[in-house]
């Protein structure tokens, strides 16, 4: 049996064994930077059930853990779709040959846009981020947000300052879309956050930013 057709069989089972195990689950494939749970973006409803990563339906998952199996017939998706089944949101992450879906669970989301900075000396009155000059980058994506491993630091040195916290961001990639340093992040709970470090592979992008403070 080659690899394709033993590729076909896998998703099938997986299919069958979600009809039994899961629960009926919307899909949604982003089309353009805004909103990928548009109305418009959905296209297929399918059984899907979601197992922790590591040990199946014996262990629950535990704080500050992203990444879930998906068990449902993935010929259907690609990485970037994105599933809702009730109140919970995932995106899938890869869908490599003859291994587990990886899916990521959404826990917020975010928005990311592009601030223009002001350079003309002497003729405006701030030369810094101006929100009238900010460009969207992408709109209404749900994400995976968690707190980062990175030591925070004061806001302004004084001893009574708190320490400013870091975030660890999981999303999909949006084509034609880079996310750079610089680039600021808001979400659905009204926090702001400056990127400071983005990386992009086959499961789409992990940024890192700092939380902005007044």
């Amino acid at each position: 049996m080659d690899s394709q057709r033993l590729q076909d069989r896998l998703y099938y089972g997986l299919g069958i064994a979600a009809r039994r195990t899961g629960d009926f689950t919307d899909a949604f494939r982003p089309n353009g930077p805004d909103h990928p749970l548009a109305k418009s973006n959905r296209f297929l409803r399918l059984p899907a059930s979601f197992l922790p990563m590591e040990g199946g339906e014996t262990r629950a998952n535990g704080y500050g853990t992203a990444l879930w199996q998906g068990l449902f017939d993935a010929a259907y998706t690609r990485p970037g779709d994105y599933l809702v089944q009730r109140e919970r949101v995932f995106f899938v992450a890869a869908q490599q040959s003859l291994l587990p879906v990886l899916c990521i669970q959404a826990n917020r989301t975010i928005s990311v846009s592009q601030p223009a900075l002001q350079t003309n000396a002497a003729s405006n009155p701030y030369g810094g981020y101006t929100e009238s000059g900010t460009s969207v980058l992408m709109n209404g994506w749900p994400a995976n947000v968690l707190g980062a491993n990175e030591k925070g630091e004061p806001a302004a040195g004084l001893p009574t300052d708190q320490l400013i916290p870091y975030i660890a961001v999981l999303m999909p990639a949006s084509p034609g879309v880079t996310l750079s340093p610089g680039d600021l992040i808001s979400d659905d709970l009204g926090r702001s956050a400056v990127i400071i470090g983005s990386e992009l592979s086959h499961l789409g992008w992990r940024l890192s930013a700092k939380l902005a403070t007044t």
